[in-house]
């Protein structure tokens, strides 16, 4: 871990990333697809922060709140 990193940041995304992966119905499927793939825990969870800083960079150029995708089926 570096020494330059905001160790508050990183703990509030990586609870973030926990409570995404628990309730987000999305992110947990995701997790587990790829957990079941033979991945790491720790290797998908660091790949749903990417996933949660690239939603949260979207939101903020485009100036729109995030909107959840239903399917409808």
């Amino acid at each position: 871990m570096s020494k330059f990193a905001n160790m508050e940041l990183k703990h509030v995304l990586h609870m973030a990333a926990l409570n995404s992966v628990r309730y987000n119905q999305e992110m947990k499927l995701y997790f587990n697809r790829k957990v079941g793939e033979g991945k790491s825990k720790m290797s998908v969870l660091n790949a749903v922060r990417n996933k949660l800083l690239h939603q949260i960079v979207a939101v903020i150029k485009r100036g729109t709140p995030y909107e959840i995708k239903l399917n409808k089926n």
